[in-house]
């Protein structure tokens, strides 16, 4: 298997990507990591209301560095702004926000997407691993659809989609739709499904850098 290449998307490219996805008007919570980076790429002419676990719904992007009010600050303890009309509340609050269903989408990092939608993000179950799930539990159970920004392999360049998660899972079958560096994936009843590649790659590169069968749609569809 090789190692990660600086082929295909980068970090802020993947972002732009997922943004264009996002209806108008949607209630969002960004993860920790690279899906923070999603809030910079609001596509011209919509509107997204971004939630964080810690309380705050209407957070603006992170602003500059050595900016901003460092107690405004986002589940992962990044400095964020606030929109106009945005709003203050207790964790409790905010998490009752998550369960009763009241988000649209997740946009979340994964260590291993299955390819029935299982999701594993948070521990590799290492001894010094981190310790519990968080809040990312409760926001793939209770949003109505769940995308994955992440590379497409490790740094040791094992795929990150695979067959069943070896991880412990976050949650089992959540995961709607998956944006990597090489391409945007559909989790389908039949498994991965090719939405997009990745400019200059091929199918092939993909799913030989995949751990489970891709469904090639346009393949399907030409026949």
């Amino acid at each position: 298997m090789s190692v990660a290449t600086s082929i295909g998307w980068t970090r802020d490219e993947i972002a732009q990507r997922v943004a264009q996805d996002i209806p108008n008007g949607s209630y969002v919570n960004l993860g920790i990591g690279i899906p923070e980076l999603v809030a910079r790429h609001v596509p011209q002419g919509r509107t997204f209301i971004y939630h964080t676990e810690n309380g705050l719904l209407g957070m603006g992007p992170s602003p500059a560095a050595d900016q901003g009010d460092p107690e405004l600050i986002n589940a992962g303890k990044r400095r964020v702004t606030m929109m106009p009309g945005a709003a203050f509340f207790d964790q409790a609050t905010s998490f009752a926000m998550i369960r009763g269903g009241h988000l649209d989408l997740s946009v979340l990092g994964a260590l291993q997407v299955a390819a029935n939608g299982d999701l594993a993000n948070w521990s590799t179950g290492a001894d010094d691993a981190i310790p519990a799930v968080g809040g990312a539990m409760d926001l793939v159970a209770g949003v109505k659809r769940v995308f994955v920004m992440t590379t497409h392999v490790t740094k040791e360049g094992e795929p990150k989609l695979v067959p069943s998660c070896s991880y412990p899972l976050t949650g089992r079958g959540v995961v709607t739709r998956i944006y990597s560096d090489l391409a945007v994936i559909d989790v389908t009843a039949r498994g991965f499904a090719l939405v997009q590649l990745a400019p200059g790659l091929s199918f092939e590169f993909v799913q030989e850098r995949t751990g489970a069968p891709i469904i090639n749609l346009a393949l399907e569809a030409s026949k």
